[in-house]
């Protein structure tokens, strides 16, 4: 009996790590998906003048990039969306910002993008790291960071519209993929701190596709820029 009694909380432990393990795999092979959905999207769109004419050759463009925001912000809420909505809202933010990134295929050579890919999948993995394995609180960094990045984006989207100067688009390159940097380390520990297999399936798996949806917008805003600043350099 006393040997019965000391077991279980083990066994409780290692069935929880399993769990967690279970779940941390399914938000990065969600977010891989995303990835390469959007990846695959902008090679098609790149390859195709009529695509491209369609999407981004007049006034619509700006429905085109602006489209994926409109749909984190309005069409995906893992609170009151079911995991196989919020699936299709994923996958639809990862084709429309390939849509807008099959500039980049035509803009850039294809050495800088792979160059700019692993750098952006290095960084990206030891952050990953960090923040699933550090026992420090990164509430704090994850709340700066987050505002910090509201203030680049308004910034950024001013910039569109009326133009910076190299230098001021380096220094703004440089500043989002910092505060990029500090999120993404946070969203990891927290993605890790509020599973729970008590939620049962349904509910981890809306989480697991809110944060899917996170580190993947991360992901690629920090490719965009380790490109953008690789381009600057050059």
């Amino acid at each position: 009996m006393q040997t019965d009694r000391y077991s279980r909380p083990a066994s409780r432990e290692i069935v929880y790590d399993a769990g967690l393990r279970s779940h941390m795999m399914s938000v990065y092979n969600r977010m891989t998906v995303g990835v390469l959905v959007t990846a695959i999207t902008a090679w098609i769109v790149s390859s195709s003048p009529e695509l491209m004419a369609m999407f981004l050759g007049g006034p619509q463009k700006y429905i085109v990039i602006f489209a994926p925001i409109a749909i984190v912000w309005f069409g995906f809420n893992p609170a009151t969306m079911s995991s196989s909505k919020l699936k299709l809202a994923f996958l639809g933010v990862s084709i429309l910002y390939g849509v807008s990134f099959s500039v980049i295929a035509l803009a850039f050579a294809g050495a800088d993008i792979a160059r700019a890919f692993f750098i952006t999948s290095a960084m990206f993995a030891g952050l990953s790291i960090f923040g699933y394995s550090t026992k420090k609180d990164l509430t704090a960094l994850g709340t700066f960071s987050f505002m910090a990045f509201i203030g680049l984006f308004i910034t950024s989207i001013v910039g569109m519209f009326i133009g910076f100067s190299s230098g001021v688009q380096m220094m703004l390159s440089v500043g989002i993929v910092l505060v990029i940097s500090g999120l993404t380390a946070w969203e990891t520990q927290n993605t890790k701190r509020i599973y729970n297999s008590a939620h049962g399936d349904e509910i981890n798996s809306r989480m697991a596709w809110s944060a899917a949806l996170s580190l993947y917008i991360n992901f690629v805003i920090m490719f965009t820029h380790i490109l953008q600043l690789m381009s600057n350099n050059r």
